[in-house]
Order: structure tokens, then C-alpha cells, then sequence
């Protein structure tokens, strides 16, 4: 069916100054014959090429005359970046057999697609989540009659509805999914707007607050968990993932196999935290995970994130930390100590130096030696 299904292509054509959409297909009947029933449809032998006048109304209308007969492809039209994924080792039986509670589920091959590309659980549920509230909304179209201009008008309606950036970002990756990876059709939403995405700093505790949140972690195993991500700098997905082989005690690191984007990097293993981790192994024995739930097999994220909650809250610290706020705090104290932003990256495992230079609009390093031109002025109190 892939095979056989038709799809013309949109382009920007400037003629004489002015804007118009040119209409490029394979010599087809069908297609031939629809296009002429175009309003304005001109031939223009300097592009050769087809075109109507750039316009709403024009745009909308090649869309309603090619649906469901042949795909709209916008990859020319539209402005738009490629998406990133985060891939491991999956484990979909909750996916595929669970109860629906909406009138249209996740297709099959979706849900397949997902496994084979070993997408993590955790992002397959999102994605899956994402398409089910997309395809629900167009509940009368089949999915192949649902074009670029139907996404457009439902991420609208996200945007009117107060989703958050990543919500909709987010809706678009498991969108593209679909009809990209699963149909492995032209990228037809490769060139839709994306919402910008709000620049925050990342939040991070001072090093005394780590240290009071570790000392007030009393069972031995939940702080070989903190200290591990915070002194590593690690996610917690990379936590849960850590076997004993990914220790390499001689040399004082740590393998991280198969991180974020499927890949491999190393971290540093100070030897505070082997000590400690030496320490937990002979008094828990795990047999394959460093961090082994209590019938064995990995540890539990909830668990982890718990084991912080409870800590901050030991620890008098009434800030809304998150595991991920040991690993961004690892970065900006190692930035404060004095390591260059390209150590940070690759013990990080960023692919760009951007990603890591954040953290220099969090450190406090430098502030703390400025001073502020109101210790000029002589005021009294």
C-alpha cells in the first residue's frame, strides 16, 4: 500500500516578486486530474512546475483536493528541526496488552516500532500517550487521510488549550513517529513550526546542601545511590542501568553504556564513592545491577526519587530538588572547582558544548568576587 500511494510536493516559487506555491508530482492521471481542478492553476516554464498563488485559501485547498488520495509533502514548505530520541532496552508487554480508556488506541505497528528501535519504556509511554490523544481527535479520518494541515490545526488547539512547550513538543515527535518511522513515508511534518522552547537555567543545590542531604540518608544503600549520581554526574535512567562490570575500580571510573541517544560515554568514580560502594556490595550482594530492587532485577525510579524526597526533607531543604538536580549540581560545583567546560561535556555526554556552557550562567565562582557599585555609596540606616 506504502508503494503505490501517490504524494506531490510543495515548493516556495518566487515569479515576478511574487509568492506562490509550485506543485511538483510524477506523471500520474489521477494527480494530473485533480490538479486541474485547482483555482489559478498556472504553468511556469522558467521553474517547470505548477503553481497557485501563496495563499491560505490556495494552501487549504490542495490539501482538501488531495486527501486521502496522495500525500502533501511540505519538507520545502515548512521551517522545522529534526527530533532526537532516547533509545534502550524495552520491555512494552504493559503496552501492548493494557486496557485503553479512549475510543481509539495506538495502533500495533506503532507500539512494535517502538520496540525494535529499543526506545525506553519511559519515552515510549509518552509517545504512545501522545499519538492516542492526536488520533482520538481526528476519531472520523483514517490516518493516511490526515495531512499537514490537520496537524497544524491540532497543535493549535493544544496551544489553546494552555499545554505547556514540551507537551506540544512532544506531540509532534510521536506524531512524526507515525507517519516517518512506522509508515517510513517522506518527511511530511519534518518542516512543521515547533513551539520555542523557554530558556531556563538549570537548578542546583550548594555543595554544603549536598552534603546534608547525603548525611541524612541513614539506610547504606540509599546513600550509595545519591552519592553515586551526584560524585558521577549521572541521570537517574544511567542509576538503574549500572552493572557490576561497569565499574572499573583500578582505574576509578565508570562505564555508562547505552545512555541518552544510545550512547556509551565514561564518568569519573571518586574514591569516596568506591569506598562506599565496596562497602554496600559486601553487605547486599547484587548479583548483576550494582542497584538491585528487593527480588533482584533493577531498581525502581519511583524508589530513587523517593529516597531524595525523603532526605531533603531530613535535611531541612524545603527546595524542589530532583534527582536530576544532583547531576546539575555535580556540573556547576565541577565548574567552580575549576575543570574545563569540555571535561564537563564529555563526563556529561553532551553532543554539544552549548549544552554544557549553561552551566556557567549558574555558577557563582566569579559573582562572589564583583562588588556591587552600591558599596560605593554612602547610605544610612
Amino acid at each position: 500500500m506504502k508503494k503505490n500511494f501517490k504524494s506531490i510536493t510543495l515548493r516556495h516559487v518566487l515569479i515576478n516578486g511574487n509568492k506562490n506555491i509550485g506543485i511538483e508530482f510524477k506523471a500520474d492521471p489521477v494527480i494530473q486530474k485533480l490538479a486541474k481542478t485547482l483555482n489559478g492553476l498556472t504553468w511556469s516554464k522558467e521553474f517547470n512546475t505548477l503553481y497557485v498563488k501563496n495563499t491560505k485559501g490556495n494552501l487549504d485547498q490542495i490539501f482538501e483536493t488531495f486527501r486521502g488520495i496522495a500525500w502533501v509533502n511540505c519538507k520545502y514548505f515548512y521551517n522545522n528541526k529534526p527530533i532526537n530520541t532516547a533509545l534502550d532496552k524495552p520491555d512494552y508487554s504493559y503496552y501492548k496488552f493494557r486496557k485503553c480508556g479512549r475510543e481509539r488506541r495506538c495502533p500495533d505497528d506503532f507500539i512494535e516500532k517502538l520496540e525494535l528501535m529499543r526506545y525506553r519504556p519511559n519515552t515510549a509511554k509518552t509517545y504512545i500517550s501522545m499519538f492516542e490523544g492526536f488520533i482520538n481527535y481526528y476519531l472520523n479520518m483514517e490516518l493516511l487521510e490526515i495531512n499537514e494541515n490537520d496537524i497544524k490545526k491540532y497543535l493549535l488547539h493544544l496551544l489553546s488549550k494552555g499545554y505547556s512547550i514540551s507537551y506540544q513538543n512532544q506531540a509532534i515527535n510521536a506524531i512524526k513517529f507515525y507517519y516517518e518511522v512506522v509508515q517510513n513515508l517522506p518527511h511530511r511534518f519534518y518542516y512543521i513550526d515547533r513551539p520555542r522552547k523557554e530558556r531556563k537555567l538549570p537548578f542546583v543545590l550548594s555543595k554544603e546542601e549536598i552534603e546534608k542531604i547525603i548525611n541524612n540518608t541513614f539506610n547504606l544503600k540509599h546513600k550509595a545511590i545519591l552519592t553515586t549520581i551526584y560524585s558521577a554526574g549521572l541521570r537517574l535512567s544511567e542509576l538503574i542501568d549500572l552493572k557490576l562490570a561497569d565499574i572499573q575500580s583500578d582505574r576509578y571510573l565508570i562505564d555508562v553504556r547505552g545512555a541518552k541517544g544510545m550512547k556509551d560515554r565514561t564518568t569519573i568514580l571518586s574514591v569516596t564513592t568506591l569506598k562506599l560502594l565496596r562497602k554496600y556490595y559486601l553487605e547486599y550482594e547484587p548479583e548483576e545491577y550494582i542497584f538491585e530492587g528487593q527480588t533482584g532485577g533493577q531498581y525502581s525510579p519511583t524508589s530513587v526519587q523517593n529516597i531524595l524526597k525523603k532526605s531533603l526533607e531530613r535535611a531541612g531543604i524545603r527546595k524542589e530538588a530532583t534527582i536530576h538536580t544532583l547531576r546539575h549540581s555535580f556540573a556547576t560545583h565541577l565548574l567552580e572547582n575549576g575543570t574545563d567546560l569540555r571535561t564537563i561535556q564529555v563526563l556529561l555526554g553532551h553532543n554539544s558544548l552549548k549544552t554544557t556552557e549553561i552551566y556557567t550562567h549558574v555558577s557563582t565562582k566569579d559573582l562572589s568576587n564583583i562588588k556591587s557599585p552600591v558599596e560605593s555609596l554612602s547610605l544610612r540606616y
